[in-house]
């Protein structure tokens, strides 16, 4: 696909707000046409008018992707009215911060069953579509937290870890069958999107992300780079960098440390609200954006995805300098001799 976008017809999941809803705006300023999932209709239908305010076409499909067979209709829908499904972006989630002891079966079964199967959902929906025609690239939005768990996620912790995994097998897979279809995973730090303002919580004070956190654009940037190069993970700027390889170095330190600040760093300075509204079952009403309430500290941009997205820009300027000083000191011994 390289970086041409228009045209190519993508799905997003979870595409009516934060990372999905930023990935939305971006496609749609690259030109591609949209098919887009998620449960909230408010959100569904501003980013239609986005998408089609730009040129784009797009379509809505309100559902749960929880429902397997409400995701294979929908990307039946989309191959109908939009063409062929050239890119298949699972981003859908719901969380629950809790204790793991007050976290109950029902809220970690659902959380697997939208953070986990909804992507097994969305992907085998999307094989059987790009398989028979020996093309497609499938992405899976992924996390630190696919690498190195945190208290008070448990249940999010663990879909992500078991999406990592489940796409491991996959690519495996594929390349065993010599299949032209790609799976690649972007892996994210903290970002700054509503799913704290309507997250379940059962803590005393309201939660965060982690900082430092960084404004979904960097994501999406991050993802269509990956949906369009030969990239098998994509870490998203140097704190998901610092846990992945902390997480392989030394595991005992991070556990100490999130042991003893993990708790105070998932939570602001607002007691959590008796009325507070969560998206676990259904969606909240309304239109909430790319955005969630951090806006006055969240990063717009990341020096060290500049360096991974340009690695070989940057390494081929490495080995000329190199070259050309190496070629100096020559000249230098020659003239010395």
């Amino acid at each position: 696909m390289g970086g041409d976008w228009r045209d190519k017809v993508v799905v997003v999941t979870g595409a009516s707000a934060g990372v999905g809803r930023a990935v939305v705006r971006e496609l749609a300023r690259r030109g591609a046409n949209v098919g887009l999932i998620a449960r909230g209709t408010d959100g569904l239908a501003a980013a239609r008018a986005e998408v089609e305010a730009m040129g784009g076409r797009a379509i809505t499909l309100a559902l749960d992707v929880a429902d397997a067979d409400a995701v294979d209709d929908a990307a039946e829908r989309v191959e109908r009215e939009l063409g062929p499904i050239d890119v298949w972006i699972n981003d859908a989630m719901v969380s629950v911060f809790a204790p793991i002891g007050e976290t109950t079966p029902a809220e970690f079964k659902r959380v697997t069953e939208v953070t986990y199967l909804g992507y097994v959902h969305g992907t085998l929906a999307a094989l059987k579509r790009m398989r028979p025609r020996d093309r497609g690239t499938i992405v899976q939005v992924g996390s630190a937290l696919a690498y190195r768990s945190i208290p008070l996620q448990a249940a999010y912790c663990a879909a992500k870890h078991a999406v990592k995994g489940f796409s491991e097998s996959l690519r495996t897979e594929l390349l065993h069958d010599r299949c032209g279809v790609r799976v690649t995973q972007v892996h994210l730090p903290a970002v700054n999107t509503p799913q704290f303002a309507w997250s379940r919580a059962k803590l005393p004070r309201a939660p965060r992300p982690v900082p430092p956190v960084f404004q979904p654009e960097v994501i999406a940037d991050a993802i269509l780079f990956a949906a369009s190069r030969e990239r098998r993970e994509v870490w998203v700027a140097w704190p998901a960098v610092k846990a992945i390889l902390g997480e392989r170095i030394a595991p005992g330190v991070a556990d100490r440390w999130l042991a003893e600040h993990g708790y105070e760093a998932q939570q602001t300075r607002q007691p959590l609200t008796s009325d507070r509204q969560d998206n676990l079952y259904a969606p909240v009403p309304g239109d909430h954006g790319a955005h969630g309430r951090f806006d006055a500290t969240a990063k717009k941009r990341s020096v060290a995805w500049w360096f991974a997205k340009h690695r070989r820009l940057v390494v081929g300027s490495l080995l000329s300098a190199a070259g050309l000083l190496f070629a100096a000191r020559c000249r230098r011994a020659l003239a010395e001799a």
